[in-house]
């Protein structure tokens, strides 16, 4: 059988995006340019491959079939050729997108950027916003770097790498009038409580943790970042629950101060994960082992 080896990045991009429109923009394609080199693959393997629904496409029996053995031989070319470029941090130029969790974009990217700036000016950075689907970052389809914070069911396409584990400490205003140097569980229990909401599933984390730990909380108000926290403890006697990181910032704030949880709440973990098509991809390498390395130092610090 003969067939045309170009429609495979074709199919691929239409499997992972599930839109017709979102896969063309991917491969910088017109639609109408997209749509003929899906039939003409529809016609090689006499199957329609996807079916319209309201919102995009769906894969059929044979695309699911198919898929994993063309995302991997499509990813051992991508191995070899890109394998094969020299990449030079110093002098190269180029852009990555990163799509970090609030908690990574508020400790880790300040400290991410910094070394950039000191081992690669010409490498420079968009950050998009790690939300309630993994799709939407474009990590799925490889148009997104990396994605960096806890990843839940990742999809066979993604690589994904701990970075590192971070604890619960909590925070509340210097002069508070209940709490001194030491917060107990009954003070805990009777204050009320800012709550950072993180996307989607990663919700239930913090109140599973003191569900465990038969610890109760009233959450007075729910935030969407870490940033609204110092200003609503410092005016208030509510109190804040946050990643250890972050309360080390925090404790810079000479109108806040930080204490141990009145119970070990655990950790949670850190994750990156990447398409795996960019496994090897020497620029891509050497991104991730920047990023690991800042998490290291994070993770290490008293």
């Amino acid at each position: 059988m003969r067939y045309d080896l170009n429609l495979m990045p074709v199919f691929i991009a239409v499997m992972e995006e599930r839109n017709i429109t979102r896969a063309a923009q991917r491969l910088g394609m017109t639609q109408p340019a997209l749509s003929n080199a899906l039939a003409r693959l529809r016609a090689t393997l006499n199957d329609p491959l996807f079916i319209r629904e309201r919102y995009g496409v769906r894969p059929t029996e044979l695309a699911e079939t198919l898929a994993p053995g063309i995302a991997e031989a499509l990813a051992n070319i991508d191995d070899v050729v890109l394998g094969q470029q020299a990449f030079d941090p110093s002098t190269a130029e180029r852009l990555f997108t990163l799509a970090p969790n609030s908690f990574v974009e508020f400790v880790m990217a300040p400290a991410l950027v910094s070394r950039l700036r000191a081992e690669a000016p010409g490498i420079r950075l968009r950050l998009t916003p790690f939300g309630t689907d993994l799709a939407e970052t474009g990590v799925m389809s490889g148009t997104t770097a990396l994605v960096l914070g806890r990843l839940i069911d990742p999809p066979d396409n993604l690589v994904v790498q701990h970075l590192m584990d971070e604890g619960l400490a909590c925070v509340v205003r210097a002069d508070h009038p209940e709490v001194g140097d030491s917060l107990s569980r009954e003070q805990y229990e009777r204050l009320k409580h800012v709550n950072v909401l993180p996307p989607g599933r990663l919700r239930a984390g913090l109140f599973q943790a003191l569900d465990q730990k038969g610890l109760k909380r009233e959450v007075a108000v729910s935030v969407t970042h870490f940033l609204a926290v110092p200003e609503m403890v410092a005016s208030t006697d509510y109190c804040s629950t946050l990643p250890i990181s972050i309360c080390r910032r925090l404790a810079l704030d000479p109108r806040l101060k930080v204490l141990p949880a009145p119970v070990d709440l655990g950790t949670f973990p850190v994750q990156m994960g990447w398409h795996l098509r960019y496994r090897h991809d020497p620029a891509h390498r050497w991104l991730r082992g920047i990023v690991a390395e800042v998490a290291e130092q994070i993770g290490t610090r008293d």
